[in-house]
């Protein structure tokens, strides 16, 4: 079953552009992914292009040994958009090796160890009560969702004296507690846009006695001993991975003891084949997996079969729009994902003729400034 050929296709998922990948072999059995979107987008297609000549008439029910030799094929470390690009060769090959033999891609990973999977909804904001009470009950009553994660600013922390977003934080949380079920979960993203330590540290303090799921990525990833630090001082259960791009990168996390939750993304990683890796790395240290994934029913569909085959999977990051070429995605019930045991591959069908017109649409990350003109992150 030889590789034969490879098309991308420029869409959308929401506000934001994606590039879906096809993968077709001799015998006519096609796999779908989807393309992390870092910000250059229309860079994925040649290089997808660029990778395909390198893996044309290999055997396509070989997703680890193409996913390695692609990993092997350049000299230094490929970075966020070839480990994307790599991840998407690597997620279609899976469907087409699974579809090959009539299974879900979980069975070839060794069986299901959960007959569905927790999710989360991606709210990404801190809107007043009233509307977030709004908002979530509607979530609730539609997919039966029993944790959200919101953002900890309720103000422009760069704008804004730390102090006072930390008070107007605890103050927040706490009529949201009152406001919502006990039982229901709120974890908290902060972004990366912090790069003091003890403003993690200050966050986490304001959250604790609201006992939040988790507080995500409150500092830059790239110094891992300060994750240390902030892990021995926070009073929270800290969570990052999702800027991480490799199981040696988590390694050394892990070992710096600088994570309660690792939040690696299956399409940023390198694919299923390395969040394998990765969430055995963290299993030896104890440490829960709760995959970064704020993409569309393609990437969903890769996370619920790792998921499903993870014994240390907790929970699922899930954005619910809808697009017009995923006709059956993944839909939350009870606020979870049920498996599809009946369905070959990833389990979803892909609407080629929704496909023939590009849906493209811009977007870029707009860099905070502070009052003095210097700029931030975000």
């Amino acid at each position: 079953m030889r590789i034969e050929s490879l098309q991308t296709f420029l869409q959308r998922v929401g506000d934001r552009p994606r590039v879906l990948v096809k993968i077709s072999t001799e015998d006519g059995v096609d796999g779908w992914s989807e393309v992390y979107n870092h910000g250059p987008d229309l860079a994925y297609p040649p290089l997808l292009d660029y990778l395909f000549e390198q893996i044309k008439g290999m055997d396509a029910r070989c997703p680890s040994r193409v996913n390695q030799f692609l990993l092997q094929s350049g000299r230094f470390p490929q970075g966020a958009l070839g480990l994307a690009a790599i991840a998407a060769i690597d997620h279609a090959l899976w469907d087409i090796a699974a579809k090959a033999v009539g299974v879900p891609v979980y069975q070839l990973l060794g069986g299901a160890v959960r007959d569905r999977v927790r999710v989360y909804a991606g709210l990404y904001s801190a809107p007043d009560v009233g509307e977030l009470r709004d908002t979530t009950a509607a979530l609730h009553d539609r997919f039966g969702f029993t944790a959200f994660k919101l953002s900890p600013y309720r103000t422009e922390p760069h704008r804004t004296r730390f102090g006072l977003v930390v008070r107007e934080l605890g103050e927040y949380f706490s009529e949201v507690r009152d406001s919502h079920p006990a039982e229901w979960d709120f974890a908290f993203d902060a972004h990366a846009c912090l790069w003091e330590p003890r403003q993690a540290i200050e966050l986490g303090a304001a959250l604790a006695p609201n006992q939040p799921l988790f507080l995500e990525e409150p500092i830059r990833p790239e110094h891992i001993p300060a994750w240390g630090r902030i892990r021995s001082e926070i009073a929270v259960p800290l969570a990052t991975g999702e800027c991480l791009y490799s199981p040696h990168e988590f390694l050394a996390l892990l070992g710096a003891g600088g994570a309660d939750i690792v939040q690696p993304d299956i399409c940023v990683v390198g694919g299923l084949t390395q969040m394998v890796k990765i969430a055995t790395l963290a299993d030896a240290h104890y440490v829960p997996v709760a995959p970064h994934n704020p993409l569309g029913p393609l990437a969903t569909a890769a996370n619920v079969h790792f998921a499903a085959a993870t014994t240390n999977f907790s929970i699922l990051e899930y954005k619910p729009d809808d697009v017009s070429w995923c006709p059956d995605p993944y839909l939350p019930v009870d606020g979870h994902l049920a498996l599809r045991p009946d369905r070959p591959g990833w389990g979803i069908e892909i609407d080629e003729a929704a496909l023939t017109t590009d849906d493209w649409i811009s977007w870029k990350r707009k860099v905070p400034v502070r009052p003095d003109g210097s700029t931030a992150w975000m």
